[in-house]
């Protein structure tokens, strides 16, 4: 009689005992219970030992070969079933296609990959830049009630264009007197000129008188030295001879009168010149504030420099403005971007190079623009209370360096303003990356 099979003793029965589809089906139930993929895992070897007697069945054993560790261990086959289940296949074979477009898809990753990278290391960038201007807070140069504000908030104006007028009856005021002191100034020029003139006639009548009594010196000496003559050679009598002695003494006083008279009138012209000059004087210092009194005048209409807008109007009608008093603030159009980039990305930024803009507020424009100029020096070592890296642990850390971007065609129909965040791309390498060539390609 036959054994009874087992999971560590399965036998198969001698020739012409069991029909050879039975031992066939068993044989591949073990094999796949054991794992093998062929059908040569396990093969029945005949039995080495004692021989059974003549009427003992012949007997053989499966001797089991150890299966590959790779392969794996299946659960053995249902009850009822005759014939078990396919072994597993490949994750390739299972599915070819989807594996090949697989493969593809992470070829052209890799690929778009380095076009990206290739072209990305074309630039520098940061997002830690803003719009930068020089805005300033106009005020009135004089006070004085606020009589019109013909602006209002966040308007465009033009240089020359009012922004404020001041109550200016005041100041009309305060002009016309210094129109009537400059007045006032001329008409004692013109007072002191004609007295210049007076005198300069005086002086020529002095003169004239000079020469008449020089000239009645010259007779009186000849006719007493004549006189003098006869009286000592007693042709003459000795009463002639004094009287003209006298008129010579005459003579010579009344000249020495007329000199003296002449130089009083010619001290009195060179006074009346230093009258005239100290004249000219008050008429500049007359004149000097009607131009200030002018100028005060002018400052009540209080007008915009440069082309901007205005930003936070504070100004009202009948608001009295004291001078100095901040207005509104105004925002010039010549506006661009401060970008602080990282001290290692300056190696190859420099002025001139081509710079992509792109603001936060509107994102769907890309601004051009160019590399102004490199600050000479950190934020921190400009700021109030700079660092001071010899006292203390020192830790290194990257700096800052603000580089001025300028915008080549800045948008008019959108409002760009100091603080406003903006993302620069600054190209610092001009040849063109191979995204760039295959494009021009293609």
């Amino acid at each position: 009689m036959a054994e009874h099979a087992t999971p560590d003793n399965i036998g198969t029965p001698a020739p012409g005992h069991a029909p050879e589809g039975a031992r066939s089906a068993r044989e591949r139930a073990v094999e796949e219970w054991r794992g093998r993929e062929g059908a040569g895992a396990s093969e029945p070897v005949p039995f080495r030992g004692r021989r059974g007697g003549p009427n003992e069945s012949a007997e053989r054993r499966v001797v089991e070969q150890p299966a590959d560790r790779e392969a794996p261990q299946e659960a053995p086959p249902a009850e009822g079933t005759d014939k078990p289940a396919a072994p597993p296949k490949g994750l390739l074979r299972r599915h070819p296609v989807a594996s090949i477009l697989g493969g593809l898809a992470l070829a052209l990753a890799a690929a778009l990959g380095y076009l990206y990278y290739d072209y990305a290391a074309h630039f520098e960038g940061t997002d830690d830049a803003f719009i930068a201007s020089r805005q300033f807070a106009i005020a009135p140069k004089v006070a004085g009630y606020i009589a019109a504000v013909p602006v209002t908030d966040n308007q465009h104006v033009n240089a020359g264009d009012v922004i404020a007028k001041i109550d200016d009856r005041d100041y009309r005021i305060a002009l016309a007197q210094a129109e009537a002191q400059v007045n006032a100034a001329q008409a004692s020029i013109k007072n002191i000129d004609a007295q210049i003139d007076v005198q300069q006639a005086q002086i020529a009548s002095g003169q004239a008188q000079v020469e008449q009594a020089q000239a009645g010196l010259v007779f009186a000496q000849q006719q007493a030295q004549r006189y003098e003559q006869l009286a000592r050679t007693g042709s003459g009598t000795v009463q002639n001879e004094q009287q003209y002695s006298s008129q010579l003494r005459q003579q010579q006083a009344t000249l020495t009168s007329a000199q003296a008279n002449l130089r009083v009138a010619q001290r009195q012209l060179e006074s009346l010149k230093a009258q005239r000059e100290s004249a000219n004087a008050n008429l500049a210092q007359a004149e000097a504030q009607r131009d200030q009194a002018r100028l005060n005048l002018s400052y009540t209409t209080v007008t915009a420099a440069q082309s901007g807008r205005v930003v936070n109007l504070t100004a009202a009608k009948g608001q009295f403005a004291a001078q100095g008093t901040a207005l509104t603030q105004f925002v010039p159009d010549d506006i661009w971007v401060t970008a602080n980039f990282k001290e290692t990305q300056l190696d190859h930024m420099r002025p001139g190079q081509a710079v992509t803009l792109k603001i936060d507020a509107y994102p769907e424009r890309e601004i051009r623009g160019h590399v102004d100029s490199v600050q000479s020096g950190s934020g921190p070592a400009f700021s109030l209370l700079p660092p001071e890296n010899a006292t203390g642990n020192y830790v290194k850390i990257v700096q800052r360096v603000p580089v001025k971007l300028v915008m080549d065609d800045p948008p008019e129909d959108v409002a760009l303003g100091p603080g406003m965040s903006v993302v620069p791309y600054v190209r610092i390498n001009p040849a063109p990356s191979l995204y760039e060539r295959l494009r021009s390609a293609l």
